[in-house]
This record gives C-alpha cells, structure tokens and sequence, in this order.
C-alpha cells in the first residue's frame, strides 16, 4: 500500500497555466511531464463500494492498464492507495488482495460491477523542491462524463513525495495568496458519483458519519471535523450564487465544526483551536443575517400580508426587509469569495491534521462518546428544570447546550448496534423538538427587535402604518412564544440519558 497526502484545489481555467511557471519563491522547478490519464470507475448499481468508503477505477496510461483501489477517503489530506497493472480495461479481483476491497469480493461482486462514470483529463505535472521535502504540482483539464452529462475538470493537485506536511500548506498558501485557488475537498470520484445522482450544483447536506469502535478520541475527531468541512465547502457555490438554502446549510456545517471542537475540547491544542474558532465565528458571523432576515420574511412578513393588515404597512415593511435580505446575502456572497476564506480553509485542514491534542485519552471513542453523551444529557436535564425562571440569553445558552448533544448523537451514531438505533433516534427526535421550540423562541426575539427597529426608523408618510404592521407581528410571535416554551419544557422532562452504550 502507498499512502498518498494531497491537497486539490479549483482554480480558474484562466490561471491554471500560471500555476506550473517558476515563481522562484517556493523552490526550483523541475522537468514537466504530459499525460492523457482517461480513468474509468467501477462500482454495482447501488454503489456498494461507495457506502464502504471504497474507489475502484481502471485508468489507461500511455497503452497501460493500472487498477486503482482507494479508501480512507474522508476529506484528510492522506489516502490509502494500492495499485496494480491489469490485463485490460476491466477490472481484476484477483488483485484486489490484501486492500479494503478484498472484504466486499464476494463471488457475486465481478458480475455486479459496472462502469459507473469516466474521466478524462490532460494532465500537466512538474515537481517542486520546498526546504527538504518533494512536492508533485499536477494542473488536470478535462471532463467527468456519465452517460450523456458532463462536467469540467480544472484543479490543481498538490502531492507530498516526500518530506514533511507542513511544507505541503507552505506551498499551498503561496499558491492561494498569487492565484486564488481555492481548496477542494470533493475527489474526481466524488464529483463522478454526484454527476451520476444528478445533484452536486445546489445546497447539500451533511454527509454520514463512519466511525469505528476501536478509534482512539483524537482520531473520531479527525474523521468528524473533516466531515462538517466537507458540509461547509460543499455549499460555496450555493452561497455564492445567492441560494438561501445554501447559506443555511453553510451554517449548519459551521455549527457541526464548532459544536465537534466544543465536545473534544478537553484533548485539543488549546493556543491553535482558539485561532481556528475565532476564524469560523467570523465567517458565521457573516453568514448569519442573510439567514435571519430571510427566516423573518418569510414566517413572519409574508403571513401578515394574508391577514387583515393594511396593505401599505405590510407592502413597506416587506420592501424594506426584501433591500436588507439582498444586501446581506451580497454579503455572504463576498465573505466566500475573499482570500480570508480561502486562508481559512487551508487553516482548519492543516489544524485537523497537524495539531498535537493537548491531552491524551487511552480510552476508545465508543467509551470517550457514552461518557460525553451521558454528562451532557445530565446538565442539559438539569438547567431544563427550570426553564422558565431562564432569561433570554440563559434559553439561548440551553439551546446551544441541546444543539451540541443532538450534533453529538449524529456524530457517534455508527458506534451503536442496529438493535439500539431506535433508542437512539428517539432520544435525537427529542432533542430536535426542544432545540426546535428553543429556537423559534430565540428567533421570536431576533424578529421583535427587527421589527421595533423597523417601526422607529420608518419615514414619516408610512411610520403609522409600518408600526401597526410591526405590531402584529410581534404580537402574533408572543402568542406563539407561550405554546413552544411549553413544548420545550415537556420535552426537556422527557429527556433521558441512554439506556445503552455504543456498540452493544
């Protein structure tokens, strides 16, 4: 098996050539070479290797076949990869020894196998020299095809041969800051399957969580935060293209990264993570009021237009909430087009994989998780008691309390036997109606300031029918606030800490 650490990058078409000029400041170029690499992608119908985390393709190279079989696939910069030359353009199982695709080999599985997708790509590769270690620049142009669509390739890859990984990011951020690339987390193989599905051009949502029982604490978290990156990059272009959906689904993946730092905090570095949070709270910072100002249209604004409101407050206050939604998702927008982004980027996944934990825990993550679950669950019970004798500020604490424990449960679900799932999605169920009712009454405050601020700043020809219009609707949410606390309040009685551990 080889190891392979890369970083890929999407770049625009445009600057591509000037990636594989010397610069002179980050070592001296080498001899290039030129390929036609056209790569074909194994799996069954229902993607079996995919759901294992497993690649398998046939890539033909200057009139030879070499079969590729990848796994460890999990946003990390390093991969297992083990190669062998084949007969032909199929491929041969009998190869497959001693790799993770050796488990899935079943008798069945060289009939079920079938071109999945294909890529295509003109490959231009040249090797850099920075400080002591051996680093293969690759510019890739071409196509991911299947069946009648098609998709571009323009990436950059940047493989470690040798050396140390830091000097990977060092390359990488000269490469940023001269061309604007930007990071990739997605594979060709990933894009081959999402061009399959159809989907892969609007928002997306969490992928699943694979860990294993037997990962130490320090690892679980590798694979979880690599995994709510991927959520987060996965929605840029969403985000960029002013997609309300995308910006909440950025969010989400803002949320999940934050929520993994804060349940592992005993074992991180501190001095680095501290960085790396301040970082991830400006970017939801700036993603922040596209979301609320369009959740505030559109359950607040828009119902006050069917009842019995005056239409010209409810036409002015809707004409200005519509100016503040455009500007804050212009906003968004630029927040992920910046050179701060895409520093951030390089940042986490450099953290991810570099960072020393600032404490050791012998125990495996299925242990490490029940006790985490079990004392969180235990303080979430026990402020929920007295839910309302909370302030504001102290429900919103409890609400980030119970968002933690319901990502928690997401992220440690594979830990658990199939028998005690159903335990374990009542218990995310839930916790999904309390953060749910927590959150609107949160939201309710949010909207009754927008809504004061919205009346007081009127000008004068609308100030009384915008202020009559703002009144309904703070009205109408302090009628709902009375129903959701107690929701929240019956379901905070309700929660039990779980009756099993992971993995029985």
């Amino acid at each position: 098996m080889n190891a392979e650490t890369e970083l890929k990058f999407r770049i625009a078409p445009r600057r591509l050539s000037s990636i594989l000029r010397d610069n002179g400041s980050s070592g001296r170029r080498r001899e290039r070479s030129e390929q036609t690499l056209v790569s074909t992608y194994f799996d069954t119908s229902k993607h079996k290797l995919r759901r294992h985390g497993v690649t398998l393709r046939v890539r033909k190279v200057e009139g030879r076949y070499v079969q590729t079989v990848k796994a460890g696939g999990t946003g990390g910069v390093t991969r297992g990869e083990w190669e062998h030359e084949v007969s032909g353009a199929n491929p041969d199982l009998k190869k497959t020894r001693n790799t993770p695709l050796e488990d899935l080999a079943s008798r069945k599985l060289p009939r079920k196998l079938k071109r999945v997708f294909e890529t295509d790509v003109h490959r231009t590769a040249l090797e850099r020299r920075v400080r002591n270690s051996k680093i293969e620049l690759a510019v890739d142009r071409g196509r991911i095809s299947a069946g009648r669509r098609s998709r571009p390739v323009a990436e950059l890859e940047l493989e470690l041969k040798s050396g140390r990984v830091a000097d990977l990011f060092r390359l990488a951020r000269d490469i940023e800051r001269k061309t604007g690339a930007e990071l990739d987390l997605r594979s060709k193989a990933e894009r081959g399957y999402q061009l399959v599905a159809g989907s892969g051009g609007g928002a997306q949502r969490a992928e699943p969580i694979e860990l294993k029982p037997e990962l130490a604490p320090r690892e679980a978290f590798r694979v979880i935060a690599h995994s709510t990156l991927r959520h987060v990059t996965a929605n840029a272009d969403p985000v960029r293209d002013m997609d309300a959906e995308g910006v909440h689904q950025m969010r989400v993946g803002l949320r999940r990264l934050r929520a993994a730092i804060s349940l592992f905090a005993d074992i991180l570095p501190q001095a680095s993570t501290a960085r790396i949070k301040t970082e991830l709270k400006w970017l939801t910072g700036e993603l922040a009021p596209a979301r609320e100002i369009d959740v505030f249209l559109k359950e607040s604004i828009q119902p006050i237009t069917e009842r019995d409101v005056p239409r010209r407050g409810a036409r002015a206050i809707r004409a200005k909430f519509s100016a503040e939604r455009q500007a804050a998702f212009r906003r968004a927008r630029d927040a992920v087009a910046s050179a701060r982004y895409r520093r951030l980027l390089i940042d986490v996944i450099e953290w991810i994989e570099a960072a020393r934990p600032h404490a050791d825990d012998d125990r495996a993550i299925a242990a490490y998780a029940a006790d985490m679950l079990d004392r969180r669950i235990r303080k979430a019970r026990k402020q929920g008691k007295r839910l309302n004798d909370l302030d504001p500020m102290q429900r919103h604490k409890l609400r980030i309390r119970i968002k933690k424990i319901r990502y928690a449960v997401d992220f440690f679900k594979s830990l658990y036997s199939d028998r005690n799932q159903k335990e374990l999605a009542g218990l995310a169920d839930r916790l999904k109606q309390i953060q749910s009712a927590l959150g609107s009454l949160n939201d309710f405050m949010t909207h009754r300031e927008m809504a004061t601020e919205a009346a007081l700043a009127a000008p004068p020809a609308n100030r009384r029918a915008q202020a009559f219009a703002s009144g309904v609707i703070v009205g109408q949410e302090r009628e709902a606030a009375r129903e959701l606390m107690s929701d929240a309040s019956k379901e905070l009685h309700r929660l039990r800490r779980l009756r099993v551990a992971p993995g029985k």
